[in-house]
């Protein structure tokens, strides 16, 4: 007999069948297994406390900008140093993708920021942002890139590449002076 997934008890299911679910993929790591056998609390418990810590702080601000930052820095970094260390190029690309993507959105942010810090639940939207953009299961950064980031830059890449020599040999020139002087 099937459990209506509407009822009461049917929702109970789902919702078993997903700690079960999240518990068999924690159980691939040594220190989830280590922490439920210290603390004898299942370790799907302790994922999703710890989770919904960090939404409730995220969702009332507090340390938002630290969490969100460090949402958008901490798993990526880490996610490309085992990108790099594959034979594969697939990840790579996916990984250098994000970093454009998030270091154009960051750039808008600092410009903005006078009137984001406004905007009520910024940095819950933005940690939301950000795990759409990172996770390898929705592939935000790469949808970002192909529609509006690579069009855009493919169009000003003579004008900036321009700019940068330009920098460039002014630097050296400067450089130039400046050892000349001493």
């Amino acid at each position: 007999m099937t459990t209506n997934l509407y009822s009461v008890e049917g929702v109970q299911a789902k919702f078993r069948e997903g700690l079960a679910c999240l518990d068999g993929q924690l159980s691939q790591y040594k220190y989830a297994n280590e922490i439920e056998r210290k603390t004898g609390v299942p370790k799907s418990y302790i994922a999703l406390g710890g989770g919904g810590l960090v939404f409730i702080m995220i969702f009332f601000n507090l340390a938002g900008q630290l969490l969100t930052n460090t949402i958008s820095w901490v798993y990526p970094a880490y996610a490309s140093f085992k990108a790099i260390e594959t034979a594969t190029t697939a990840d790579d690309k996916q990984w250098l993708t994000y970093w454009t993507v998030i270091g154009f959105v960051q750039i808008i942010e600092f410009f903005s920021d006078v009137l984001l810090y406004w905007f009520p639940f910024y940095y819950l939207f933005k940690t939301l942002f950000v795990l759409w953009l990172a996770l390898p299961q929705t592939r935000g950064a790469e949808v970002l890139y192909s529609r509006f980031l690579r069009p855009y830059l493919l169009k000003a890449q003579t004008d900036i590449d321009r700019k940068a020599d330009d920098l460039k040999q002014k630097v050296s020139d400067v450089a130039s002076e400046f050892s000349k002087k001493d």
